[in-house]
């Protein structure tokens, strides 16, 4: 039986293998230098190993008692062609680093055999064991396993899972990616196991310098699915909505961004008013300079008193201490009506409805009816025990009050002339306003009150209010909002409230700054002008129900006292304790509404037409 030839590995095999480390690990690809030295020594052995090896085929092992056939493993990987021929390998960082290190540990060539993945089936026993060599299975043969790949780059190795495992296939994708490879088609076969284990050990495990396409050849025409029709509709109905091309950056917009042809403005699509806001009576312009200036010599300066009154036949009647004056707004006339006895005075003059009587109520409690046009005295009507300092006409009915805190009402039109007597106030009513309909009378005094009656019951006051903390002598009826009221407080009050006549509530209210004297509504617009004493004696408009303050003029050099509206809306007179009466225009009327309209001159005068017979 003959013997197997077994060769002992030598010392000077050591160049195999790089013996130095880097980074502490021990790396498998051999040096470069030892490579080049093993190639070498390989050429000049291998005429003596072709005669070696007939022999030793016969007896199943190799002279040197490897199963691969050479001598060594560096014959094997010179034999598989491992770099291209004329291309020189470049050391990569770690190898560097692997050269300088000082750590050396020489190996001869080792008893166990590295052995590929695939068929061959090596046991990594030591050639004295292994009785007869297997011939390597055919790669076509080989079983599509899904096996571990080595695939390495430079002196590093990255084992890579199988096709199945995601991260390991996104790796291969990304890397052949940055190389510019192609991607494989969907469906498209892998390489076999087999092929893909001898390509690693062959091109890869041992210092290939270039990174193979792992799919084919470069040359190999790859295959990309066609776009789909109804994606590229789409994208270019999007595209043509948006106003850009297909080929434009949607974040990088040279030409400015597109613009909404129909822009929306929301505020006015879910705020929009009932009506519109007529904004030009925010624009409007107001006289600050009186029209008209006149002399009001002896007129009393008392709070509490109602001296000043415009009739619907545009006439001024003002009270001077004994004496009433009537002053036609038509021709500029100024007449005397009545002159009081000695021991009294005047201390309150109010119109009637129709203009034709004048209402005077006397220090004494006593109330006179004049007729203006004949200018003589109807009757005189008794009851108040204390001066009547306010009245007020509703058709033939005339209310008045007294300092008393007494209402009577007065029908004029009979001999037993008092048919009500209304008692709430504790102290002077300075305040008395009947609505245009005659439903509702409000009363003010100087016990800071406001009361609000009933014509149908005048027993006790429908709403009773004690907000005001001053007197109360400014009320007045809203014409255009028929159950608005507004109340205006003295010296320590300064506000002016607003109240819901229907439900009794408080629904705004103002601080003004000054002492309330008489308000006013306008009959053209939605504001309300209020006249002021202390301490600043001006007049302000307001517009509601937003209370912006349009415009402030100082009227007087003292405290305004009173104030009326002229029949057509247009002009307030003020008359002040600087002994003045002054007419300002504030409302005025709109051009295209003024051709029926009256001035000063003709303010809305009417022929007179007696309307009810004073007895």
């Amino acid at each position: 039986m003959a013997s197997v030839a077994v060769q002992t590995p030598v010392k000077s095999h050591s160049g195999l293998f790089t013996t130095r480390t880097a980074g502490g690990r021990m790396p498998l690809t051999p040096s470069p230098r030892a490579r080049q030295a093993g190639n070498r020594n390989n050429k000049k052995k291998e005429e003596d190993r072709e005669s070696k090896n007939g022999k030793a085929a016969a007896e199943g092992t190799n002279e040197d008692g490897s199963i691969y056939g050479g001598g060594n493993l560096a014959a094997h990987f010179a034999a598989l062609q491992i770099s291209p021929a004329g291309k020189k390998r470049s050391t990569s960082p770690k190898s560097t680093i692997a050269r300088i290190s000082p750590i050396k540990l020489d190996l001869g060539v080792s008893e166990w055999t590295l052995t590929g993945s695939g068929s061959n089936k090596s046991t990594g026993k030591t050639p004295e064991k292994q009785k007869k060599k297997k011939e390597p299975a055919p790669l076509s043969k080989v079983p599509r396993k899904a096996k571990t790949t080595i695939r390495v780059i430079g002196d590093r190795f990255i084992p890579t899972r199988s096709a199945s495992s995601p991260t390991a296939t996104s790796k291969l994708d990304f890397a052949n990616v940055q190389k510019g490879g192609p991607q494989p088609r969907e469906g498209r076969s892998r390489p076999s196991s087999s092929h893909s284990t001898h390509s690693v050990l062959a091109g890869g495990a041992f210092g290939t310098d270039s990174l193979s396409n792992p799919y084919g050849t470069e040359d190999e025409e790859v295959v990309y699915p066609p776009p789909n029709p109804e994606n590229l509709a789409y994208q270019s109905s999007v595209a043509a909505a948006c106003g850009v091309k297909l080929n434009t950056r949607i974040l990088a917009f040279k030409p400015s961004a597109p613009e909404n042809q129909k822009p929306i403005d929301l505020r006015s699509q879910y705020n929009r008013p009932v009506k519109p806001v007529n904004q030009a009576q925010f624009r409007r312009r107001i006289l600050t300079a009186p029209e008209r200036v006149l002399d009001a010599p002896g007129l009393v300066d008392d709070y509490y008193l109602n001296l000043l009154d415009w009739s619907s036949q545009n006439c001024v009647a003002i009270g001077l201490e004994r004496n009433v004056y009537v002053w036609s707004a038509d021709t500029g006339t100024v007449t005397s009506l009545l002159e009081t006895s000695p021991d009294t005075y005047v201390s309150s003059v109010k119109w009637s409805q129709d203009g034709a009587y004048v209402s005077v109520g006397l220090g004494t409690g006593d109330v006179q009816i004049w007729d203006v046009e004949e200018g003589t005295k109807l009757r005189t009507m008794a009851g108040h025990t204390s001066r009547v300092g306010v009245a007020s006409w509703n058709k033939a009915h005339l209310s008045t009050g007294s300092r008393s805190g007494a209402i009577f009402n007065h029908d004029v039109r009979i001999a037993e002339h008092k048919v009500a007597e209304l008692n709430s106030h504790t102290s002077e009513v300075c305040g008395l306003e009947w609505r245009s309909d005659g439903a509702w009378l409000a009363s003010g005094g100087n016990d800071n009150m406001v009361n609000i009656w009933d014509a149908r019951s005048l027993t006790a006051p429908k709403w009773q209010k004690t907000n005001h903390k001053a007197a109360v002598k400014a009320i007045a009826w809203c014409p255009w909002q028929m159950n608005l009221l507004a109340t205006g407080g003295g010296s320590y009050d300064k506000h002016i409230h607003f109240w819901n006549s229907t439900t009794g509530a408080r629904v705004n209210s103002v601080d003004t700054g000054s002492q309330v004297t008489s308000l006013r509504w306008s009959l053209t617009y939605k504001e309300i002008v209020s006249s002021h004493g202390f301490p600043d004696n001006q007049l302000s408009v307001w517009s509601y129900p937003t209370l912006v303050r349009h415009i402030e003029i100082p009227a007087h050099e003292t405290r305004v006292l009173h104030s009326c509206l002229s029949p057509d809306g247009q002009v307030l007179a003020t008359a002040a304790s600087d002994e003045s009466l002054k007419f300002w225009k504030l409302f005025e009327k709109k051009k295209e509404t003024t051709s029926g309209a009256t001035s000063l001159r003709d303010g809305g005068k009417v022929p007179m037409a007696k309307q009810m017979t004073i007895r």
